[in-house]
């Protein structure tokens, strides 16, 4: 199964054209690890070609951690992402060579691109900054130079005039580029149908109503009776929807049980995807927040304040939760692309799931409710970008 990648890439130019350099890095998707940086010193450039030479750096870069991975790019340059997702054309003789040089490192439809503001690209621009600052002294960038990890509120080396004139050049290129062309966002050309998928939580289980921890590691609970009515209930409200291609569901009884009785209503068959499976709580399972607390004080509060740590015993971490969920939404969107599909999970997946989405930070686990049998919604389009459409929604119980 593919892996997905995260290249960020940025390019410069002190004059442009002028003495330029690019610096690009390879990213786990869910630590922000860095795992791979390259950067150059190019010569006299403009800062466009800069940045395509620092796109193309990426890809290498990615393609060698892993050929067979998928891959998101993320670039500050408007141009360059437009161009590369094909909604603007490119007329710049000296950009044409090097954008069929990026398209030629993965097979089409392996890389989507992604518009990231300048304050969010600081390591790659701090690369290409080096290998400028290289360059002056007649040297390369060498990776030991790299101070691109460190200090991420650092003021980049590129005056604000630098930064300015970069953004006017972009702006005439765009301009050149895409006569007519609305403007990416609201007003974006459209991406085609995304997939869709519909997040329920299982109904409930004896547990639930009172509070206590129930994941991967314990008595794996039957709905109770009420569970059964809030699984129909949702059954009920989907088959009106009339949506649903595909349910999957999480390996868990009451997870099967909420997805058989959805399924049987809409006439499909339940998919079982192990990645979907609630986090293993360890020594906590079947206790309640408060009895966790008063056996396991210490570890509760390492627990609230690191996504990193696991519940005592042989838990799992909701960071461990985050990277298989991740390959499980992967592995799914790349199966019913283009589709609406049911995932049947429960409250850290689907949590999960729209923190992804969000690019929220791990704590927002905790500032989300979500009630038994409730439906959420994220859709994923064609450019890598992900849209929450509905969250902890109830109605149909009511």
């Amino acid at each position: 199964m593919a892996r997905t990648l995260i290249v960020e890439a940025d390019g410069g130019s002190r004059g442009n054209p002028g003495p330029a350099g690019y610096g690009a890095v390879v990213l786990d998707p869910e630590s922000g690890e860095a795992l791979a940086e390259a950067a150059e010193f190019i010569g006299t450039a403009t800062n466009n070609v800069a940045e395509y030479k620092g796109l193309v750096a990426g890809l290498r870069a990615a393609h060698a951690l892993d050929p067979e991975a998928s891959v998101r790019v993320r670039m500050d340059s408007k141009l360059v992402v437009e161009q590369m997702s094909g909604r603007w054309q490119i007329k710049h003789p000296d950009m044409k060579p090097l954008a069929a040089e990026a398209r030629s490192v993965f097979p089409a439809g392996r890389v989507t691109y992604e518009w990231i503001p300048r304050a969010q690209n600081k390591h790659a621009d701090r690369l290409a900054n080096e290998a400028m600052d290289a360059g002056k002294r007649g040297k390369q960038w060498e990776s030991r130079d790299s101070r691109a990890a460190l200090a991420t509120t650092a003021t980049p080396a590129r005056s604000a005039a630098a930064r300015a004139a970069d953004e006017a050049a972009e702006a005439a290129e765009a301009a050149d580029a895409a006569p007519g062309a609305p403007a990416a966002g609201w007003g974006a050309p459209d991406l085609g149908p995304p997939a869709t998928l519909v997040l329920l939580r299982h109904g409930e289980t004896a547990l639930t109503p009172e509070k206590r921890f129930s994941g991967s590691g314990g008595t794996d609970p039957e709905l109770s009776a009420a569970g059964r009515r809030q699984a129909e209930a949702a059954a009920t409200a989907l088959a009106a929807r009339g949506t649903i291609q595909a349910v999957v569901s999480s390996p868990l009884r009451r997870c099967r049980e909420t997805a058989e009785a959805v399924a049987a209503r809409l006439g499909l068959e339940v998919r079982i995807e192990e990645g979907l499976r609630e986090t293993d709580f360890g020594a906590w399972e079947g206790l309640t927040f408060a009895e966790v607390r008063e056996r396991f004080p210490e570890d509760l509060d390492a627990w609230l304040g690191s996504a990193r740590v696991a519940p005592t015993g042989d838990g799992e971490s909701f960071a461990a939760v985050a990277r298989r969920v991740a390959v499980a939404r992967d592995k799914l969107l790349a199966r019913y692309a283009g589709k609406t599909v049911l995932l049947v999970t429960h409250v850290t997946p689907v949590k999960t799931l729209v923190r992804l989405a969000l690019g929220a930070p791990p704590e927002s686990l905790f500032r989300m409710e979500l009630s038994a049998a409730s439906l959420s919604a994220v859709a994923y389009f064609s450019d890598g970008n992900a849209s929450v459409r509905l969250l902890n929604d109830t109605s149909h119980l009511r």
